[in-house]
């Protein structure tokens, strides 16, 4: 009988540790301080009496991006670092701004699910699903159209449209974070061996060393 005990708590113990997920909040807010000496996952909260209104506002989503920068996009995030009052509450959101032609690069948020709205204009969207498959799935969506970009996937977006282009993005974390793909294998901080870069693309040399001091 202690055995079988055992076993079922072992089991259910199991089975929470394989659903576990972002924690439910187990008081009204926690906004963030950045500055607490407490390091958490995520952020420690702020005193409660110390909450102001601005702790849950921000101002800024009404102003164009400046989209004039190699993408041609601007992305303004409303995440916890711009909203303290996000802190535990599993959701942030952006306006991205398209030029003509521009685009949201090949990019990844690695804890988060995003659910992009078309404000103004014609986007171009799409995600690369995981090995071996690679399949990508995209199409062009209108104004009011909506788009899902499922977590850790690789997606963009590009505006096939005349003019600027407008979106909402609403993920699902208050920190998604994000890793351009470009970025992060050409930019990174060292480098990449040239050896492993070359293997990887299947290129020589020259064009790794042009695509690194690129980034």
């Amino acid at each position: 009988m202690a055995i079988k005990i055992l076993l079922l708590g072992f089991l259910a113990l199991t089975c929470s540790l394989i659903s576990a997920s972002d924690s439910s909040p187990l008081q009204d807010f926690c906004v963030a301080d950045p500055n607490g000496p407490v390091k958490v996952n995520g952020f420690a909260c702020k005193s409660a009496m110390a909450v102001k209104a601005t702790d849950f506002s921000f101002s800024g989503l009404h102003i164009t991006g400046n989209t004039s920068n190699p993408t041609g996009s601007r992305v303004t995030a409303v995440t916890v670092a711009q909203v303290p009052g996000l802190n535990t509450l599993g959701i942030s959101m952006a306006r991205i701004d398209y030029a003509p032609k521009g685009i949201n690069p090949p990019h990844t948020h690695p804890r988060a699910t995003e659910i992009l709205t078309v404000l103004e204009g014609s986007i171009e969207v799409g995600f690369v699903t995981s090995n071996p498959d690679n399949r990508l799935i995209s199409r062009v969506l209108q104004k009011g159209d909506v788009f899902v970009f499922p977590i850790g996937l690789i997606h963009f977006q590009h505006n096939v449209g005349k003019g600027n282009a407008v979106a909402i993005a609403a993920l699902s974390s208050q920190n998604p974070g994000v890793i351009t793909i470009a970025n992060a294998v050409f930019g990174s901080k060292p480098d990449i061996s040239t050896d492993i870069l070359v293997k990887a693309f299947q290129v020589d040399n020259g064009v790794i060393a042009d695509l690194q001091a690129k980034f």
